[in-house]
């Protein structure tokens, strides 16, 4: 009797009766309260349409506030794995639940960008991840990448130049089956090939953009997912309507759980579903991520362009925009992709706005969204060398630390050589323009500012020029400038006066041999060195000018040999001065057309040949003094430079070794830069034992030149062994395959052949031994400071003064060059 009474027998018994009692009701009901309960819920649902629009809003824009853009370049060989490395590592941006919900999920944006010439692979980072996040996770992921971050802009113009206006064609690709269903994963080629190709062959004011946007989901999305997962499953409908429609029609289709138990089964449908449902599960226990991709072709046409050539213009965009599309259909299996219309595509791509999407597993998004893997990838700009992080132990900054640049890798710190391990010297490789100077000038200032001892070698000029508009004010009494391109009285730097001269002897003998070889022989040698020997032998200060008067003046040659008592040398004047004045001018004719191209320069006659020193090299490395040597080819040519160079170099190298007779504690560090190295290194010494001893007297030297081919065999192996030290800028092929020894196998020889611009390869020594490669970037110098180097000029003058008058009587002067006199 209850049931008969209740709602359930009142249906039983008058099904129709009953739907008509409770229509009824609802009338009543809905006439009583609607006019009230209307409006109310009215405006309850547009108020939180509105809300939750404004929320969106509001929260996109803190999306979009310091956004950056990083440029990604591919390294030469991207690993295939790369992609799902570094979107597993992105899965750290998920945020806790009760966050999501009320604060919201970041997302990022995979792009390629399209145009003319190059295809650029971007990743749009909004403001809210840690900066240097993505850009770790992305060099991790593929070993050489390089990243560049700038901040966000869009990936096509929204805005035309004037004159102009833009049209555009794109849209939208959506999974076309359940989200519970996998798109292709396993590829025998890179599944990106015909995307990037498809968009070849733009014109000159077309661009194109693929966009991939993502973000880390967990929770109700992905429960969401697993619930279509079932619908599959059992065949039912995913979507709504489809659902609502199967309540009230009956099922015509077999589900696969009846499959599986119908007799008779075709054996290869019941396959079918069983990798249908493996391939579900697979998918759906890996991390997801929320994707939507979209696509976008735009040009500019004239504002006055016909309706006919806008037809064709959005024709060829339309085709284009076919094309990328296509290109997805790589990724068909259990899905595949459906193309839905965008309506103004370039600002839905500019306002990288990401609602409802699709879920992809890792390797369905590592699939579409990754660093292409053909190593020929037209158009597609890859980065060169790869960054190396530096080592343990090597130093940053402190007074005594030399400073090289900052490290590429991981997080930018700076990097340097300390003073003590630049003892073991530093061998400085790279091409003009590729940074060498700018590094060189800037541990020049660091020597300078912490009262070290420079001498500086510069044939080319700009590295002095860089130095003199940056040195501390207060330095310019300690500093002695050769300026080969002043017309002001340089200082005097005569290479035969001195204690040693036996030895100072030596050394010049031994750099015009060296620089002179092609016409050099033992004759010329033999009357170089006798002549040398018989000046340094008179009692008044000898300079190199009085050599032309010793060979061709009977008188001074007889004045001087009777101040000499070495039988051996008085043997040779006895056999030249029998010689007939013919024979005589032609043994002398090879020596004196060298000497007159050296001393017919002012600038030599002057700073190396005029008198009586005024710079005393051993002052310069002892009391942190600062010989800058700026001797331009391009003002005294290429071998009266080299002369000049190598006599300060020699010069420095015998104040270094008569620091032998100071006690160790005594001796100030100091350093020799030498730029185009090649060129000075003339000396009798081997080069090997002088970068040995030259530690012993805290002498550090420096030594940069721009590739190998430029040094003598012994010069060669000697730099390579004993400048232990070694900075190299971008080399040659050939060059990098020999120097790839020594950074080896951090870095490679396409490393080394592929740094870029201020960018170095490093190998120093850490306390001794040789620690491992590792790259950088150098830093700018810091700005020039107006009027400083016409102070420091005039400061140096203090360092100048007339040659001693000699009691010698001088030759007739020789002609001013006329190069001078321009």
């Amino acid at each position: 009797m209850t049931v008969l009474a209740s709602p359930l027998g009142e249906y039983l018994r008058d099904p129709l009766g009953a739907v008509r009692h409770l229509l009824g009701e609802l009338r009543d009901l809905a006439l009583a309260w609607g006019p009230i309960a209307g409006p109310v819920l009215t405006v309850a649902v547009t108020a939180a349409v509105i809300a939750r629009r404004r929320w969106r809003r509001r929260y996109h824009a803190r999306l979009v506030a310091d956004a950056r853009l990083i440029t990604v370049l591919a390294p030469p060989t991207a690993d295939p794995t790369g992609g799902i490395t570094v979107w597993s590592n992105l899965v750290g941006l998920l945020r806790p639940g009760w966050l999501r919900r009320f604060s919201g999920q970041p997302h990022l944006a995979f792009e390629f960008v399209f145009d003319r010439d190059a295809v650029q692979i971007r990743l749009w980072v909004p403001g809210l991840v840690p900066p240097g996040m993505v850009e770790r996770a992305i060099e991790a992921a593929w070993p050489g990448a390089h990243t560049r971050t700038t901040p966000a802009r869009p990936p096509i113009p929204t805005a035309a130049p004037t004159g102009r206006r833009i049209e555009a064609v794109g849209g939208e690709l959506r999974l076309a089956r359940s989200e519970a269903l996998p798109i292709r994963t396993e590829h025998p080629a890179d599944p990106i090939r015909a995307l990037l190709g498809a968009p070849v062959g733009l014109g000159p004011h077309e661009r194109a953009c693929v966009q991939i946007l993502a973000r880390p989901v967990a929770g109700h999305r992905v429960t969401t997912a697993r619930r279509a997962a079932r619908r599959v499953h059992t065949g039912g409908s995913v979507h709504l309507a489809g659902r609502l429609l199967d309540m009230i029609t009956p099922s015509t289709t077999p589900t696969p759980s009846t499959h599986t138990r119908t007799p008779g089964l075709d054996r290869q449908t019941s396959l079918e579903f069983a990798a249908q449902d493996r391939a579900v599960v697979d998918k759906l226990r890996a991390n997801q991520f929320e994707t939507r991709i979209r696509y976008a072709v735009a040009t500019t046409v004239p504002q006055h362009t016909t309706s006919g050539e806008v037809h064709a213009v959005r024709e060829v965009l339309r085709g284009r925009g076919h094309a990328i599309a296509s290109a997805f259909a790589a990724y068909s299996e259990h899905n595949h992709y459906r193309r839905v219309r965008l309506r103004n595509p370039v600002t839905m791509l500019a306002d990288r706005q990401l609602g409802k999407g699709d879920l992809l597993s890792i390797p369905e998004l590592a699939a579409i969204a990754h660093l292409p893997i053909d190593e020929a990838t037209p158009g597609l700009q890859r980065a060169g060398a790869k960054a190396v992080p530096p080592p343990p132990g090597i130093a940053t900054t402190g007074e005594l630390i030399k400073p090289l640049g900052l490290s590429d890798s991981g997080h930018a710190r700076p990097v340097g050589l300390r003073v003590a391990d630049a003892r073991h010297h530093l061998h400085v490789l790279g091409a003009t323009g590729s940074g060498k100077s700018e590094l060189m000038a800037r541990m020049i200032l660091t020597d300078a500012q912490a009262g070290r001892g420079v001498v500086v070698i510069d044939p080319k000029g700009d590295l002095v020029s860089d130095i003199l508009m940056r040195l501390p004010e207060h330095v310019g009494p300690k500093v002695v400038l050769f300026d080969a391109d002043s017309r002001t009285r340089p200082p005097v730097l005569n290479p035969l006066d001195g204690v040693d001269k036996a030895r100072a002897v030596d050394n010049l003998v031994s750099i015009f041999s060296r620089i002179y070889a092609s016409s050099w022989g033992p004759r010329t040698d033999d009357i170089l060195r006798a002549g040398l020997l018989t000046l340094t032998a008179m009692p008044d200060t000898p300079t190199l000018i009085d050599l032309p008067k010793l060979l061709t003046v009977p008188a001074f040659r007889q004045r001087a040999c009777d101040q000499i008592h070495d039988d051996v040398l008085k043997g040779f004047w006895s056999w030249y001065d029998d010689l007939s004045d013919a024979s005589r001018a032609q043994v002398i004719a090879p020596l004196m057309n060298k000497l007159r191209g050296f001393l017919l320069r002012p600038f030599v006659r002057a700073a190396i040949a005029g008198g009586e020193s005024t710079v005393d090299i051993d002052d310069v490395l002892n009391t942190g003094g600062i010989c800058l040597v700026r001797i331009a080819r391009d003002a005294l040519g290429i071998e009266t430079a080299r002369l000049v160079g190598s006599i300060v170099v020699a010069r420095t190298w015998q104040a270094a070794t008569r620091r032998a007779r100071m006690p160790q504690r005594h001796r100030r560090d100091c350093a020799l830069y030498v730029d185009e190295c090649h060129n000075f290194l003339n000396l009798a010494y081997p080069l090997e034992d002088m970068l040995a001893e030259a530690r012993g007297y805290r002498l550090s030297m420096a030594l940069a030149h721009q590739y190998l081919g430029q040094l003598p065999k012994e010069l060669d192996e000697g730099i390579s062994t004993n400048a232990r030290s070694k900075i190299f800028f971008n080399a040659s092929p050939e060059d990098a395959k020999r120097l790839a020894r020594h950074t080896m196998p951090r870095l490679s020889d396409h490393d080394l052949s592929h740094l870029g611009v201020y960018h170095v390869a490093a190998r120093l020594v850490v306390g001794g031994e040789e620690a491992p490669a590792f790259t950088a970037v150098t830093e700018k110098l810091p700005p020039a400071i107006p009027g400083r180097a016409k102070a420091i000029r005039k400061a140096a003058r203090v360092n100048t003064r007339p040659p001693a008058t000699t009691t010698t009587s001088q030759p007739e002067q020789p002609p001013a060059d006329p190069r001078r006199s321009a």
